[in-house]
């Protein structure tokens, strides 16, 4: 027999040290909390949608409001990701839109200044002052949901807030009108959600809201919104039924306050530590590097955690359509594009518009040492070339799947790169997502240096370094590397010095693994002490085991 929820929202204090966890329903219907009072908790959890569910685990998203709660369906074998949130009862959801209509009225411009956080704190005087004024008495508990839904939607992102808020969410999807929403979770992969819009009306005001948090207009005269929100957040929209037959849709991919490290490359097997000891010793030798592959293959993830290894006195500019690096570097110039307004000129261009290619022109006056360009598509990569070929260290990605592949995109339009620059490229990495016994994994599936030009049959000369082999999920390494030679040349090592250098490198990516110490500004730290003194660092690390 499938169990019962009960939930009573008392008009009344709770008693004091009352639980803000989660209760959950017990085979008699009854909420139990730490006190078995039902009613003195904030969120309740609900019992699980269908008898054929089993629950796989619950997460604590934004505690003590909102969960999250992965369940697995044996009769339509799928996953369902519930966003758990307050309950309400029929009065407070009313006094809900009450409130959210008062605040609209009375809301003045100036709060637009404010930061997240204060933002949160005046609503909440705002909410508590009004209930104080119109003499309602509500519980404190019963007042903490209300607050709760007023921040969430004045604030957060509405219905989508506690997706937004989860770190194990990379992307979220809305397909229309009534159709739950998907999430790309880092563990389960595509997911089902609870969430839904259920008539056009709202789908198509958080689409506006979802405009206005870009800082750009969406509407029927210009139904597909693309652009950033200031918390860094990508989002691709759609408005109505202009374009997408089934109402409006959005696509946002979270901007990770916590970038992805060299660590983080490590303990998930998209990389061994050997390779990421010759990605430091390529970044610090400003050696150039494109990273390829198909989408969703964790391009930029790499990208970010390769960049963490440029040497901390140099100066760096990143270049993006939508901001995804993020770098601990003082000397750092993040840049993005932006769109213009009103009719393209002669130029394919609208006014106000800035593109890569402006960036990238831009930023050779910037006199940097390093280049991060986001994306390579357009023609702003000639001048990328150009830029390394003049000495500039550049990184970029770019979708294709093979450096045969990647040479057939530079030198075809639009791109119309001369395969001549292309020498001027020192790394290759592959980057693939493939599906094992172990699910869908990101692999680094080859790590290639450019070694130079055949003019005779107009082909580059590479060497493979690295290679992923899928049958034992290990990193190969393929027997010699022209970095490691022209590092011994550069500083006169010896072969034993050179390997000796390599295997301290190894050794620091090995205790930063062993400590899990994946926050990249505490990796950044140790790093930037290696290059100032690696003698200290590795006493350090001898020291602490």
């Amino acid at each position: 027999m499938s169990t019962t929820f009960r939930v009573r929202i008392p008009h009344k204090a709770e008693p004091e040290g009352a639980p803000l966890g989660p209760a959950r329903p017990t085979a008699e219907g009854e909420a139990e909390s730490a006190t078995d009072l039902p009613g003195t908790f904030i969120t309740a959890m609900p019992p699980l949608p269908d008898v054929d569910c089993e629950e796989l685990e619950v997460t604590a998203v934004t505690p003590p409001y909102s969960y999250a709660r992965i369940s697995y369906n044996d009769r339509t074998k799928e996953y369902l990701y519930e966003a758990i949130e307050p309950q309400l009862s029929n009065p407070e959801r009313e006094l809900l839109e009450h409130l959210k209509s008062t605040l609209t009225q009375i809301i003045g411009s100036e709060v637009a200044t404010l930061s997240a956080p204060e933002k949160r704190s005046f609503l909440r005087g705002e909410v508590e002052t009004y209930l104080l004024t119109r003499g309602i008495t509500l519980s404190p508990l019963s007042t903490e949901r209300l607050i709760y839904y007023i921040q969430r939607d004045f604030v957060g992102f509405g219905p989508v807030d506690e997706l937004i808020a989860d770190p194990q969410i990379e992307d979220i999807s809305c397909d229309g009108v009534e159709v739950p929403l998907f999430v790309f979770h880092s563990k389960y992969e595509s997911v089902k959600t609870s969430v839904t819009f259920p008539d056009e009306e709202s789908l198509n005001s958080f689409v506006i809201m979802l405009g206005q948090r870009c800082g750009k207009a969406v509407s029927v005269s210009s139904p597909i919104l693309d652009g950033t929100t200031t918390e860094g957040h990508r989002v691709q929209a759609t408005y109505g039924r202009e374009v997408t037959t089934r109402g409006g849709s959005f696509t946002i991919r979270r901007f990770k306050e916590k970038p992805f490290t060299p660590v983080d490359l490590v303990t998930s097997g998209s990389a061994s530590e050997e390779m990421i000891a010759y990605f430091w010793l390529a970044a610090e030798q400003g050696e150039s590097l494109i990273i390829c592959g198909g989408p969703a293959a964790g391009k930029t993830s790499t990208l970010n955690a390769i960049a963490l290894f440029i040497p901390p006195t140099s100066k760096i500019v990143s270049i993006e359509d939508t901001r995804e690096v993020n770098l601990p570097h003082e000397n750092w110039i993040p840049g993005a594009t932006r769109s213009g307004t009103g009719d393209r000129g002669p130029d394919g261009k609208a006014a106000g518009e800035v593109d890569m290619f402006d960036l990238v022109r831009a930023a050779l006056r910037q006199r940097p040492n390093y280049i991060i360009v986001g994306e390579v598509r357009g023609k702003e990569t000639y001048t990328m070339f150009q830029a390394m070929a003049t000495g500039h260290t550049t990184y970029s990605t770019m979708h294709a799947d093979s450096v045969k592949s990647m040479v057939n995109r530079l030198e075809n339009p639009p791109i119309n790169t001369p395969r001549i620059l292309l020498s001027a490229l020192n790394n290759v990495i592959i980057q693939i997502q493939a599906r094992t016994e172990k699910g869908v994994v990101r692999r680094l599936k080859q790590v290639l240096e450019i070694v130079g030009f055949e003019p005779e049959t107009n082909e580059l000369i590479t060497n493979t370094v690295y290679e992923w082999d899928p049958g034992t999920d290990k990193f190969v390494f393929k027997g010699h590397s022209f970095l490691f030679d022209k590092i011994t040349e550069l500083k006169n090592y010896t072969h034993e010095d050179m390997d000796a250098e390599f295997q301290r490198r190894v050794a620091v990516i090995h205790y930063l693994v062993s400590k899990g110490i994946n926050d990249h500004r505490q990796l950044w730290r140790l790093v930037s002490g290696y290059y100032k003194d690696p003698d200290e660092i590795m006493r350090r690390i001898q020291e602490a085991g």
